[in-house]
């Protein structure tokens, strides 16, 4: 495809996004898309809602159930947006609970394409995670959502309930298949897994996430520790992450993630870990830098990895699960080493091995960093976007020649 990057700054976007009660990956892809596009002159606006103005009540949990499954209020005020603004391109990240697949129908019957980002499982999973009770879980594939409910992957029954209705509910009325133009994967391996569950490969296009360069690079060999930065939760692997620190007590350890609801894992982590807690931006960059390697142990099927790409372009080599999308992030023996998820002796083997092994681990750690700046630049995932909105407005105008909805 050719793109028209003349007509890029004359472009208007309408970015979409319900944010987290508790901030996450998906709202700082959402700022920093939204922050690029500032940056790059392209015209851009955003409907935002927030999941922590939902109060904690049943009668608002009950509320927040129906909205995401369709919303009228999202609905209304999608339409007024599109009316004042404008858009050549709706870029949507997340739709739960507050917008709801409205959303969509509104772009639609505006004749608006809609990009989506598909930074989760939500299309074919109730959760979004396809992990469930500890364990990877596709009980709901193949439209079994009811799944979700008869194990409770909420471990909270109307959570449960409420999200395997919507996603059913989407599923049979063809939400998204028929009213997004271009779904956006973060890896190779989401997009093969929403094909196999049958979404159109040829709308589906991988957009890997982008990171900040720094200008200075870390010195791995002089580092002080074994880092990990993420959510302190079960998927995450953080247990076996300790089991293996166990195993190394020569080797220091450091955690940074909220590990508040965790007291469990504090009293059982072996002394040479040390808990630090959620950290700022810059806390994590410092972070980054005096770290030796970054540890990302996931149990779950990662759709990419915004953690390994970071330490990548701050020039640190990464231990990560063979699992999901991580393998096309960390490139086993070239940008890091893999290892099999949940398998602590493995994993402390190779700790170990970049700890004592100076030559290995700045090797390692410069391919990240030339393998960020290849890939995961700013610059790159600019161009990359835009041909995707190209890719979206094309794909509208050639089925606004047959459809006849308007």
């Amino acid at each position: 495809m050719v793109r028209s990057t003349a007509i890029w700054g004359s472009m208007k976007v309408l970015q979409v996004h319900n944010r987290y009660r508790v901030r996450g990956g998906e709202d700082t892809t959402f700022d920093a898309t939204f922050g690029l596009l500032q940056r790059r002159s392209v015209a851009v606006c955003a409907l935002v809602r927030d999941s922590r103005s939902i109060p904690d009540s049943p009668c608002a949990r009950a509320a927040a159930f129906l909205t995401g499954i369709y919303s009228r209020s999202a609905l209304k005020a999608t339409v007024g947006l599109l009316e004042k603004e404008r858009p050549d391109v709706v870029h949507v990240h997340n739709l739960y609970p507050l917008l709801s697949p409205s959303v969509l129908v509104a772009c639609r019957r505006a004749r608006v394409p809609v990009v989506m980002r598909c930074p989760n499982f939500r299309l074919i999973c109730p959760t979004g995670e396809l992990f469930s009770h500890g364990e990877v879980c596709e009980r709901c594939l193949g439209g079994r959502e009811y799944m979700c409910i008869l194990r409770n992957c909420r471990e909270d029954i109307l959570e449960s309930v409420a999200y395997a209705v919507r996603c059913m509910a989407a599923r049979k009325l063809h939400w998204f298949t028929d009213n997004v133009a271009v779904f956006v994967s973060p890896s190779d391996f989401v997009k093969r897994r929403l094909a196999d569950a049958g979404l159109n490969p040829d709308r589906l296009v991988v957009l890997p996430h982008f990171v900040s360069l720094p200008h200075g690079v870390a010195d791995p060999v002089s580092g002080d520790y074994a880092a990990y930065v993420g959510r302190v939760t079960v998927e995450k692997g953080v247990e076996a992450l300790l089991q293996a620190a166990r195993q190394c007590p020569e080797l220091p350890v450091r955690i940074a993630g909220d590990h508040s609801l965790r007291a469990d894992l504090l009293a059982a982590a072996p002394r040479n870990v040390q808990f630090v807690g959620r950290l700022e931006r810059e806390e994590v960059a410092q972070f980054y830098r005096k770290a030796r390697f970054l540890v990302v142990p996931s149990l779950s099927l990662e759709t990419f990895s915004l953690v390994a790409a970071e330490a990548m372009a701050h020039g640190l080599p990464v231990l990560a699960s063979r699992i999901g999308g991580l393998p096309e992030v960390v490139d086993d023996g070239v940008t890091g080493l893999l290892f099999g998820p949940g398998n602590a002796e493995e994993l402390s083997g190779l700790m170990r091995r970049l700890w004592r092994d100076a030559a290995l681990c700045a090797r390692l750690g410069q391919a990240g960093r030339q393998k960020a700046m290849r890939e995961y630049a700013e610059d790159v995932h600019y161009a990359r976007l835009m041909g995707v909105y190209e890719k979206a407005m094309g794909l509208r105008q050639a089925e606004q020649r047959t459809d006849p909805v308007g």
